[in-house]
């Protein structure tokens, strides 16, 4: 029995230091007391004391008294000692269900700022009390009355606007269901075409923005306008008489394409074949188009007025002279032997003034290729030699007589 206690001991002396450490924890607890508040509300159904006083749905406090103050009703409470509350913080009334009890939420939680002083007192305004249900059966009442024979009915107003919407509504089932099917679906169109309407929305926004920006260019606008309307008004008589003019010539033309309707479709269709043509030859007429006024400038220059003649240079020979150009042809049109022996001299004075030469008198001449390119005499080199032989019967071309086709052609005189 002994070796019992003496087990025990240990166990005993254990608790009776956790009691007493737990004692001095509550003793040392209660030194600090907890803050009191004090709120006024319309009405407090369901709260008493010991009702729970929470924040964010955790208890911090309980109810101490609630007291009727005429028409409002004062509920003390206390919490939490290291609980701060918001100085501007509310009361609310929370029923979290028909059967259990109701408690006092104090809102918003503290986030910083000011804070609620031990003792202060929250006012009616910042209180909330939940509706009751006799608050919902006195509302309806009052609504039933208000629409019977005692209210709106009584001359039977509402017995009318029930029988009236009954009869418009016989009948129309299918049509009232149509409407609300329609109704249904440009709503679902309007949902799905929202990010549209909002972007016509900004671009309207925008435009009108830009017309802010310019009011004074719409301003000069709208007076160039009114100056425009106030010059037609002082002209209405003009216009008028123009107006009129124009519905006779109307009148005049209707008669005539009436009477030449022939004539017209005719026309047209000539006028068709016409432009059909213009379009294929559209090349050739802008080429027309871009050549004739070069032409008739060329032709006003060439005309001599003193004469009445026009006055041209024809390079039919291209390159080389007169006299050159008609022994070639010779030579080109007759046999060797019967070229004339002035052509082969002619050749040879030509080809010793460095005067281009065709290939053909060239080779008739028996005389050296043309050079790929001009030649410079060098100075130290001799002139070229003069005719031993003048030839009187081409026109005296070494001596300055008559060199052009015609005095060629008619020789010496």
């Amino acid at each position: 029995m002994s070796l019992s206690l003496r087990r025990w001991r240990p166990v005993a002396a254990a608790t009776v230091l956790l009691v007493g450490v737990a004692a001095g924890f509550v003793a040392l607890s209660d030194d600090t007391p907890p803050k009191r508040v004090v709120a006024h509300f319309t009405r407090a159904v369901g709260v008493y004391p010991g009702s729970d006083v929470r924040v964010l749905g955790v208890r911090v406090g309980e109810v101490v008294a609630v007291t009727p103050r005429g028409r409002t009703v004062e509920v003390t409470m206390r919490y939490d000692p290291e609980l701060d509350v918001p100085a501007d913080a509310q009361a609310i009334i929370v029923p979290p269900s028909v059967v259990s009890d109701r408690y006092v939420q104090l809102t918003p939680a503290y986030a910083g700022g000011a804070v609620l002083p031990d003792g202060a007192e929250i006012a009616l305004h910042r209180t909330v009390a939940p509706m009751e249900i006799d608050d919902i059966y006195q509302a309806l009442d009052e609504f039933n009355r208000a629409l019977g024979p005692a209210g709106a009915n009584r001359d039977g107003a509402l017995s009318d606007l029930v029988t009236t919407g009954r009869e418009n509504l016989d009948g129309n089932g299918q049509n009232l269901h149509d409407t609300l099917d329609g109704l249904s679906r440009a709503l679902t169109t309007l949902s799905d075409g929202r990010q549209d309407l909002f972007g016509s929305v900004a671009n309207l926004q925008r435009f009108t923005t830009a017309l802010a920006r310019s009011d004074q260019q719409v301003r000069a606008f709208n007076q160039q306008l009114a100056d425009v309307a106030e010059q037609l008004a002082g002209e209405r008589e003009e216009l008028a008489a123009a107006l009129r003019n124009l519905a006779t010539a109307l009148a005049d033309v209707t008669t005539f394409v009436r009477q030449n309707r022939t004539l017209l479709t005719s026309n047209v269709a000539a006028l068709t074949n016409i432009t059909s043509v213009l379009v294929r030859q559209q090349r050739a007429v802008i080429e027309i188009l871009d050549v004739t006024p070069l032409a008739l400038s060329n032709l006003n220059l060439a005309y001599n007025a003193r004469s009445g003649t026009l006055d041209t240079r024809d390079n039919v020979t291209g390159p080389y002279g007169a006299v050159g150009f008609v022994c070639s042809l010779l030579a080109d049109a007759l046999p060797a032997a019967e070229v004339p022996k002035k052509c082969l001299s002619l050749a040879q004075t030509l080809h010793a003034q460095g005067v281009p030469l065709t290939d053909k008198l060239r080779k008739l001449a028996k005389l050296p290729a043309r050079p790929a390119g001009p030649t410079t005499p060098k100075p130290d080199d001799p002139p070229p030699a003069a005719p031993t032989t003048p030839s009187p019967d081409l026109g005296d071309v070494t001596s300055g007589g008559d060199r052009t086709l015609g005095g060629i052609l008619r020789g010496a005189s």
